[in-house]
């Protein structure tokens, strides 16, 4: 079975587990994704960047049913995010868009969850094609399944608004500033 078969979950972790849960999972052959991301932290005499996950207390791993015990079993992971007692799916196109985002060098941060608003795409750059919810100058892509969302600053002149049905890839929403 090739990768792109097995569907994505999300593991709730302990709090600061997340790089532990990872490891593990990687040690026993399971792909894993963590949003991390750089938060420029300031100390008296310098400052240092660190790297935050983005889902704070999410792992996203790839998982059949024939590994969720050993999955579940990790140190550090609490549970599986589940719907109506099935453990939620996360579609391959969202996580490819969570990547683009963290892969653009373009400044990225969490952002609370909207699901209504006007709709954009991202017609120019390195992120052409991401679609997403304009909030406060920024492109907002959710992870429905999670209610989350992840903002990205672009040049307001490459973002175009959408009409018509939704797509996998992201909402957006327009507020006043």
């Amino acid at each position: 079975m090739d990768s792109g078969s097995v569907p994505w979950v999300v593991l709730i972790v302990r709090p600061r587990s997340e790089r532990r849960v990872e490891l593990g999972l990687r040690n026993v052959g399971v792909e894993t994704f963590v949003a991390w991301h750089g938060v420029p932290r300031r100390w008296s005499d310098r400052v240092k960047v660190l790297h935050e996950n983005l889902f704070t207390g999410c792992v996203f791993c790839r998982s059949t049913f024939a590994d969720r015990i050993m999955v579940k079993g990790q140190p550090g992971v609490q549970s599986l995010v589940r719907f109506n007692g099935k453990p939620a799916m996360i579609a391959d196109e969202q996580i490819a868009v969570v990547r683009r985002l963290l892969e653009s060098g373009l400044p990225v941060g969490p952002w609370p969850f909207v699901d209504s608003g006007e709709r954009v795409r991202i017609e120019h750059g390195v992120l052409a094609g991401v679609e997403g919810k304009l909030a406060d100058g920024r492109v907002v892509v959710g992870v429905e399944a999670l209610q989350m969302s992840i903002a990205v600053q672009v040049d307001l002149g490459q973002i175009f608004p959408q009409r018509g049905g939704r797509s996998g890839s992201g909402f957006i929403q327009r507020t006043k500033q």
